[in-house]
């Protein structure tokens, strides 16, 4: 594959912005009706696993040992994806596509590395650090979950690469069928749940949650491979580019670690309320997780190359009709939304999870907890826009301010609420602080504009 041919997401002179951002759309609008698809997957998958453990002490063993490798996960491959996509879109533009392989390969070596030695290490320690995240758990239960933990592990570094393979594939302009590779893992999971959990319990979720990610892996590797990209790791090269991925990491790992410690606070804030706190936060939170990603989720995917791409230009009149442009619409599709979880709350949860093993008990407090969460959504989506911004300007530390004073929040306000509120509590001091997120990152996309523009003018 030639150079030339390899750039999917060209240059283009300023007065084709508006075709550009059509552009934009179409991407979101696919990885949106690919999200749908893959979301009604998830949630009969909810609904089945649902129906089959219910609020059980298995279910709240499984999701507290899934906790760690789904963090890992996102604090290493997530964060080289947000530090390598900006850089290896400007390397394949401007020095072709050998160089870019080069640049991925070494990535992806270095983030294969630390997944595997964060993984050996996490398992070491497990029984140091598990009692404090299952702080309210029985010792059969505590230790139920470690061993869960252990057989989850393999699935840190297969994840690791399907989350790169993914982002990857995302700037050569492959959004559909990678945002449809999640349905490998809901149907292992519906496979598994419904054939073997009579026989091994809670194990068939493990199996299947280890070979669906091995699945996807595979799938989104070989689609990276015909798309002109190699899986291949390579030793780091000492070059300009190599240099900008390792020093943008850093800061987009601290920030991850932060944001990822709210997360932990959370469950583990959870698991001390009365048993079936964690369960309630879970179910919650994955009805709102819809949301987030279809709408969060999709426009973020679509709009980070093109915010990369006005930044390497220098369009920064582009860049500021974009923030306004994809905030606003951002916000107007994103409160209906948010407003009908509110109200609909305690419907959708007896309708979805009330059957079987999950009860009218368990429907109330999911759903208290449901709407709690749903009020993060229209925040959490005007958020990723300016957030995208900020990454594409390579100003990744600010990302890590933000994170650090969020998790101060976090905790001040689950230690007031959580006594009132219960786990609702908790749900609504993750809606307080991601409105604080929100208007940290729409400040500093103003300044970072208005310190460009000038430069620009003046080189």
């Amino acid at each position: 594959m030639s150079a030339d041919r390899a750039v999917a997401i060209p240059l283009v002179p300023s007065h084709q912005d508006q075709s550009t951002g059509r552009r934009v759309l179409r991407a979101a609008a696919s990885v949106t009706a690919a999200g749908v698809v893959v979301k009604l997957a998830a949630m009969f998958k909810e609904v089945v696993v649902a129906s089959a453990y219910g609020r059980s002490d298995a279910m709240d063993a499984f999701l507290v040992a899934f906790l760690i490798p789904n963090l890992l996960i996102n604090l290493i491959a997530e964060s080289m994806n947000q530090a390598l996509i900006p850089t290896l879109i400007r390397v394949r533009l401007q020095q072709g596509q050998a160089r870019a392989q080069q640049l991925l390969s070494t990535s992806m070596l270095a983030t294969s590395s630390m997944l595997i030695a964060v993984s050996v290490a996490m398992g070491i320690f497990a029984r140091l650090f598990f009692p404090f995240i299952g702080a309210n758990f029985t010792a059969s239960k505590l230790t139920l979950s470690i061993h869960l933990f252990y057989a989850l592990l393999p699935c840190v570094v297969l994840g690791g690469i399907a989350s790169n393979c993914t982002a990857v594939l995302n700037t050569l302009g492959r959004f559909t069928w990678p945002a449809l590779a999640p349905l490998i893992v809901s149907a292992c999971i519906v496979f598994s749940t419904l054939a073997l959990r009579n026989r091994i319990g809670i194990w068939a979720l493990v199996i299947a949650t280890v070979v669906g990610t091995a699945l996807q892996a595979g799938v989104l590797a070989a689609g990276m491979h015909t798309s002109g990209y190699a899986l291949q790791l390579r030793w780091p090269r000492h070059d300009e580019a190599s240099r900008e991925v390792a020093h943008q990491f850093a800061p987009v790992l601290l920030s991850s670690i932060v944001a990822s410690g709210g997360l932990l606070v959370d469950q583990a804030m959870a698991a001390m309320l009365p048993a079936g706190s964690v369960s309630a936060l879970v179910f919650a939170g994955r009805f709102v997780s819809v949301a987030i990603t279809l709408l969060a989720g999709s426009l973020a995917t679509a709009v980070a190359p093109y915010f990369s791409e006005l930044a390497a230009r220098r369009d920064w009149p582009a860049c500021r009709v974009a923030l306004r442009v994809w905030s606003f619409r951002s916000a107007a599709v994103s409160v209906p939304i948010a407003l009908a979880l509110i109200l609909g709350a305690h419907p959708l949860v007896r309708l979805t999870l009330q059957h079987g093993a999950f009860t009218a008990h368990d429907t109330a407090a999911v759903a208290s907890t449901l709407a709690m969460y749903a009020v993060q959504i229209p925040f959490f989506v005007v958020s990723r826009v300016f957030y995208r911004f900020v990454v594409a300007m390579r100003r990744t530390d600010l990302i890590f301010y933000c994170g650090a004073i969020n998790l101060a929040l976090d905790i001040a306000l689950n230690l007031v609420l959580m006594r009132f509120m219960g786990v609702a509590g908790i749900a609504l001091s993750t809606s307080f602080w991601t409105v604080s997120t929100c208007l940290l990152f729409w400040y500093w996309s103003r300044r970072l504009l208005t310190a460009a523009e000038p430069e620009s003018a003046h080189p």
